[in-house]
């Protein structure tokens, strides 16, 4: 067995590596995407329980979502501490460990290949159970993105894969973790996509596909195969709804640029400190939580109540308005809570009473509440996250209902047009990785080499030598007709060589020495003798072209020689990377 597994180790797994460092593994990125589904829907049903199991113990009444049935005092205390709890926690915590959510995982990817730590993961399951479970005005999806990702992301790195790798992994994860929250698989991977990655590529739909069907599998053994919500037979009454379903993506896409300046606004206070910003937060939550508790917790009880039609007009006004700005404050002072959940609720809620009003308009057109309130949902949910595309697969999905695609269609994307243009609004979480001082680099060029991992185009002819050789000993390295000869130094490599150059030489001396009937050298000296040799810098084994590019700018660079750590103080080196093979590669790709 022993045997076996050290085969696995030493030859399959190498092998599985090196295929993954380029676009084609298709293969073997399906099987790390259907792993990756997998246990994304295990940490998501962990996750959900530990949220649903003391709520169910604690709330009055069935389920666990009740908040409303709490007396004044408990929920006016319960939020407040609640954010004390978390602002304690968060205090202890040093500041890059604190960062969690969607806007966390975005950053790792952009800024660090998707690596994420165990300790994000604890901090983000932590901090999201306590943020639902105190009342806050919390989303559980943001959450399970970043505990999909982080899970997934260990697993690469278990696993020492390379990082173009790693960073599909991260993608299935978010995909994983919305299908498994809402039953959607279709609406994760097009939001892990449009959303997250910001890219579309063919190679990684397939792992990212099955990582989602994989995930909703799992919830579905626990949960079942409904949607998150109640959703009944859902219609268009008539083609004269359009102009008032126009009219309701404009008030949406004006109410989803407000959200998302409030958040901006309230960021600016990032510099405070955490304890204060988090107290604060609760503290605003406590008369929001007394006087209109629907507000509390995801508030999914209420959405499902507005697409029944069971609340009226000034409730839903009231709530949805409440949440918009209970949810902005609290995120933008630094909860950590998700926003897709909230965002989900003021669209519903305000939906729904644009349908009441509706309804009183034309009285004999007008479709059901449920009907605008789904609408609603899309709508926000398009507008703040400025992705149309995942908000309308996640309307059809939960609906289960084809004749909502085409107003459906028509109130996300005006919706979110009136955000983004008439106002000026880029994504939420753009938004907060600018307030941040970060940037989402997304052009093609940089998509298309963090694609790549080095080992994909690395020259593996190489052979790793002393500085000072014997004639006998050049001889002999040039037996193996190696392509670049890899000069040794106390520290490690310090030049690159071309063998030809030392051939070369060799030849030279001896016609001169039998010429002039001298003895040839006894030691040869390649940093002395005639070749074009080139400085070198290392880069790991995993790195991306993107990286090697960003390697050879910091260190000025002729060539990068790949390595990885194989036991501790020992690096091997697999190959060489020029500047030209990143360009030859780019060129090659685009045509």
């Amino acid at each position: 067995m022993q045997k076996i597994w050290h085969q696995i180790t030493e030859h399959l797994i190498p092998v599985f590596r090196r295929r993954l460092s380029g676009v084609d593994a298709l293969p073997q990125l399906a099987v790390l995407g259907l792993l990756s589904g997998l246990i994304t829907g295990g940490v998501i049903l962990v996750f959900r329980l530990a949220i649903e199991w003391p709520l169910e113990h604690f709330l009055p009444g069935d389920g666990s979502e009740s908040f409303e049935q709490l007396d004044l005092l408990t929920r006016g205390l319960l939020p407040l501490a609640g954010a004390l709890s978390l602002g304690l926690l968060m205090h202890r915590l040093a500041t890059h460990d604190r960062k969690v959510g969607i806007v966390h995982v975005m950053e790792r990817l952009n800024y660090h290949q998707g690596y994420i730590s165990i300790r994000s993961a604890i901090v983000q399951f932590i901090s999201g159970v306590a943020t639902v479970v105190s009342g806050q005005s919390a989303g559980r999806e943001g959450p399970a993105v970043h505990l999909g990702a982080a899970f997934s992301s260990l697993m690469g790195q278990w696993m020492r894969l390379p990082n173009n790798s790693i960073r599909t992994l991260v993608a299935c994860g978010c995909a994983a973790a919305i299908s498994a929250s809402f039953n959607t698989p279709i609406s994760g991977v097009i939001f892990a996509m449009e959303v997250v990655m910001m890219e579309y590529t063919i190679a990684g739909f397939t792992p990212i596909i099955l990582a989602a069907v994989s995930a909703a599998i799992v919830s579905q053994a626990v949960y079942g195969t409904e949607p998150a919500f109640s959703v009944p037979a859902l219609t268009m009454n008539s083609l004269t709804e359009i102009p008032w379903i126009l009219a309701i993506a404009v008030i949406i896409g004006i109410s989803a640029a407000l959200f998302i300046q409030l958040v901006d606004t309230m960021g600016k206070h990032h510099h405070r400190p955490v304890l204060l910003r988090i107290t604060i937060a609760g503290l605003l939550m406590v008369p929001f939580a007394i006087f209109i508790p629907e507000t509390m917790g995801i508030g999914y009880d209420t959405v499902n109540e507005t697409i029944n039609g069971e609340l009226g007009f000034w409730l839903l006004l009231g709530a949805g308005a409440a949440k918009l700005v209970i949810t902005s404050l609290s995120i933008g002072l630094g909860m950590p809570s998700g926003v897709i959940g909230p965002t989900l609720f003021m669209g519903a809620t305000l939906g729904g009473a644009m349908g009441l009003i509706g309804a009183q308009i034309m009285p004999e057109h007008a479709s059901s509440v449920g009907f605008y309130a789904m609408l609603g949902m899309g709508a926000m949910m398009g507008a703040v996250l400025q992705a149309p595309l995942a908000a309308l697969m996640a309307l059809m999905e939960l609906t289960r209902n084809p004749n909502i695609i085409l107003p459906g269609m028509l109130i996300i994307t005006t919706s979110s047009l009136v955000t983004s243009e008439a106002f000026g609004k880029k994504s939420l979480f753009l938004t907060i990785l600018k307030n941040q001082g970060l940037s989402y680099q997304n052009s093609p060029v940089i998509q298309a080499l963090r694609r790549v991992s080095v080992g994909a185009i690395m020259d593996r002819s190489i052979l790793r030598t002393e500085r000072h050789l014997t004639v006998e000993e050049a001889r002999k390295v040039l037996k193996s007709e190696p392509k670049w000869l890899v000069v040794e130094g106390s520290n490690g490599p310090t030049a690159l060589l071309p063998a030809v150059d030392l051939a070369r030489y060799l030849e030279d001396t001896e016609k001169l020495a039998a010429e002039e009937e001298i003895e040839p050298p006894e030691s040869i000296d390649l940093m002395d003798i005639p070749a074009n040799r080139r400085d070198v810098a290392p880069v790991q084994y995993q790195a991306t072209l993107e990286e090697a590019l960003n390697e050879f700018d910091a260190t000025n660079a002729e060539a990068l020689y790949v390595q990885r750590h194989v036991a501790p103080m020992i690096q091997r080196v697999y190959g060489v990377v020029l500047k030209a093979d990143i360009e030859s590669y780019y060129q090659y790709r685009r045509s």
